[in-house]
């Protein structure tokens, strides 16, 4: 069965196809810059035993079908072709990020299912439109084939109402659904249940914790999500690259009172001018990490507020979970950035948590232990793969 994974981003495709149950991926790729002249698209492909072959294009494509046209030129012909028409697909399954109450797994996409999609919009302005006209594509580009919706929202559907609730007139839940709902959570069932077979625990504590642009935390107990760090939207929680995370609602109301923000001003403040971007000039940990080995105090004070509210949700979480047997750094600054783990996991003996630095440092492919020797809980580095998890829930969807 090939199962062809789909992540349209507003200018942007992602995509793997897997010939399933094979896990491995017998191609990947990325569109970016869609909409211009000089979009740019990155595929590989994948053989056992041989080393990936890479192809680098830039080409004009006008909009997100065209993009898909020429995945679709570039999975059927040529030398590195996987396969010989796009009528070979059986699946194509897309990331969408919010689902709402409605979607606790994933579905079959039909009319109802699109229109749900689509009421979410206010929800996730971002990224739902998006995911919906790749939808939309993928439907006129492979007419026959199923499309299956997996959401970043369904994972955290099994939070308990005293975690998922605001302290707010019961109305706006009941009527306007003003909840909890995080997010990332692909990502964070995959890298959970791959912690808990390592630890040959199914019932494992877990935290999970995942770095990159956009961050968060999950408590996990048993390959249920019982809180996350995100809310009604992904600003809420950490510090990330851009976003504010966690903030006194009263700073808004003085940005938007005596200090004249309009809520268009507001809105690109927090999520595209704030966290490491505002403390320390950069999104990029990388640049951060180089301004910090120069002496800078912003990168410095950045780091530690960076690192400070991870440990902080540690704390809250450990006390969610009764215990704790493993804390998992997963995604591009959880799985590569060695000084954020160490800053997070210092002076955490309380939790029974002890980093052996010496390994902390060393960047090997795949899970790895970072626990010091002693330790009561483990400290695990879980590469994620969203696109791995969705192929896997869509196979399981149909069978």
């Amino acid at each position: 069965m090939n199962i062809l994974v789909l992540n349209s981003g507003s200018s942007s495709i992602k995509y793997q196809l897997f010939r399933w149950p094979d896990e491995r991926p017998a191609c990947s790729g990325l569109v970016e810059r869609i909409g211009s002249e000089q979009a740019t698209i990155t595929h590989k492909t994948f053989t056992p035993g041989a080393s990936p072959a890479e192809l680098r294009s830039t080409l004009p494509l006008p909009d997100h079908e065209a993009g898909l046209l020429e995945v679709v030129r570039l999975l059927t012909t040529g030398p590195e072709a996987v396969i010989q028409a796009p009528a070979e697909i059986d699946l194509v399954g897309h990331r969408v990020v919010h689902g709402g109450e409605a979607f606790t797994k994933a579905t079959l996409i039909d009319e109802e299912v699109k229109a749900e999609i689509r009421r979410l919009f206010g929800l996730a302005p971002l990224h739902n439109p998006a995911n919906y006209d790749g939808i939309e594509v993928a439907e006129r580009v492979f007419p026959q084939v199923r499309q299956v919706a997996v959401f970043d929202t369904a994972f955290h559907q099994t939070l308990p109402e005293k975690a998922f609730r605001y302290a707010l007139p019961t109305a706006l839940y009941t009527e306007q659904r003003i909840r909890r709902y995080g997010f990332h959570g692909t990502s964070h069932q995959y890298v959970a249940a791959q912690a808990a077979a390592y630890l040959e625990n199914p019932d494992a504590r877990l935290i999970t914790i995942h770095l990159g642009n956009g961050c968060s935390m999950a408590a996990v107990r048993g390959g249920q999500s019982l809180d996350t760090s995100m809310g009604f939207s992904p600003l809420a929680g950490l510090v990330m690259g851009t976003r504010s995370g966690d903030l006194d609602p009263s700073v808004l109301l003085h940005l938007l009172g005596p200090l004249g923000y309009s809520g268009a001003q507001v809105n690109n403040l927090l999520n595209k001018e704030s966290g490491m971007l505002g403390l320390a000039g950069s999104n990029d940990m990388r640049d951060i990490s180089a301004a910090l080995a120069a002496g800078s105090p912003d990168a410095a004070l950045a780091y530690d507020l960076y690192a400070y509210r991870i440990r902080q949700y540690i704390g809250a979480y450990a006390a969610v979970l009764n215990g704790l047997d493993a804390i998992i750094f997963t995604a591009g600054v959880g799985e590569n950035d060695a000084l954020v783990r160490s800053k997070v996991c210092q002076d955490m003996d309380f939790f029974g948590l002890a980093l052996d630095e010496t390994q902390n440092q060393q960047r090997q492919p795949g899970l790895r232990d970072l626990s010091a020797p002693g330790a009561r809980a483990r400290v695990l580095v879980v590469p994620t793969n969203e696109e791995l998890e969705i192929a896997r829930q869509c196979a399981e969807l149909v069978e």
